[in-house]
């Protein structure tokens, strides 16, 4: 693999990652919400944090890049096309662009939304997807600043990435995440068996990303929206996925 990817967690349920390219040694933060806790981490590790990617304006991914940036001098890239600046940005980018770093490549892919501006960005060569508050284990964002026709689109895109991808999300939101998704999918075997092992791993305080995309694409419901026999379940045969999608989202909204 090209990427060392760290875990931290901060806030009561965000997820800030950081990577260390392995020939160049380079590395980078993904949405840092809290600049205290990372620059702990990348003490411990002995990393020094050169790029700060940002998937979205929230405050609890962007809160911290200001200090970051000062501690570290590190160069900001995020979306210049949210509805709220960046703090600090350096580069701006957006979707189908890509980011070097190192020996690896970033593809920038727009997933929007939850944000008007959110991107992900996608290792080619590691195929690990940074995604931000876009896709989740069994969820995705919630459409604060569009709607599901703004959404599909994107993950369709994410959909397509390889099986292998790995998924390092936002939050931990995956066990209400997966009891929705039970509540809507119960005769899916695939996702019984991986929320006997969400609940192993949230029983010990362990995080359940990264999560493997290949398997999202079986059980996330938000992912398979166009799936006619899921559909026809809940009365959306023969219409569209994004039709579909969006019942899908208010049902979680209420849950």
């Amino acid at each position: 693999m090209s990427l060392e990817i760290e875990i931290v967690p901060i806030l009561s349920d965000n997820y800030v990652y950081l990577a260390r390219e392995t020939v160049s040694g380079k590395v980078l933060c993904v949405d840092p919400g809290e600049a205290a806790p990372v620059l702990a981490r990348a003490e411990e590790l002995g990393w020094d944090i050169d790029t700060i990617l940002i998937t979205h304006h929230h405050g609890d991914h962007v809160a911290g890049v200001k200090t970051l940036k000062a501690a570290t001098g590190a160069t900001v890239i995020g979306p210049g096309g949210d509805s709220q600046d960046i703090p600090g940005l350096d580069q701006s980018v957006a979707d189908g662009d890509t980011v070097s770093f190192g020996s690896e490549t970033f593809k920038v892919i727009g997933v929007y939304g939850h944000t008007s501006g959110h991107i992900t960005y996608f290792a080619e060569t590691d195929q690990a997807l940074f995604s931000g508050d876009a896709l989740f284990s069994v969820g995705c964002g919630r459409f604060f600043e569009g709607t599901a026709a703004d959404m599909w689109p994107g993950l369709l895109k994410l959909r397509e990435l390889p099986d292998a991808s790995r998924v390092y999300c936002g939050h931990e939101y995956t066990a209400t995440n997966v009891a929705f998704a039970v509540s809507i999918d119960a005769d899916n075997a695939e996702l019984h068996r991986y929320a006997g092992i969400v609940a192993m791993l949230r029983s010990e305080e362990m995080p359940t990303v990264p999560a493997n995309l290949g398997l999202e694409k079986k059980i996330n419901p938000f992912l398979r929206a166009d799936d006619p026999t899921f559909a026809e379940k809940h009365g959306y045969q023969g219409q569209e996925g994004v039709t579909f999608l969006a019942h899908i989202r208010a049902g979680k909204d209420s849950f």
